[in-house]
């Protein structure tokens, strides 16, 4: 029995830390969230540029955005929450634009 619990704890371990990481392709040092914007404001700033949003959500704190950009393509784009900057576009996996790094 001793041996089942060996093999078993450190894969319940895994499983539960890995709950914790972002699933998606970018992650932002975004800090505290009361200094961020507004998923709504992220929304109305990509309208106002010729995008259509689909969904807007918070993964690896950034903003996720599922949508068609302004070329007609369907992508999958990350902002930062705090400047609404964009940061990497990307569609079926192969990335269009990913902000240079300073």
């Amino acid at each position: 029995m001793k041996a089942i619990y060996k093999i078993l704890w450190p894969l319940a371990v895994m499983a539960i830390s890995q709950t914790s990481y972002a699933t998606g392709m970018m992650t932002c040092d975004s800090g505290d969230r009361s200094t961020w914007k507004t998923q709504d404001e992220l929304r109305a700033t990509v309208i106002e540029k010729g995008w259509e949003v689909r969904r807007v959500k918070v993964d690896g704190g950034c903003y996720e955005l599922y949508g068609t950009n302004p070329d007609g393509k369907r992508v999958e784009a990350y902002f930062d929450p705090i400047t609404l900057e964009m940061l990497l576009v990307s569609q079926r996996g192969k990335i269009l634009y990913k902000k240079e790094l300073k």
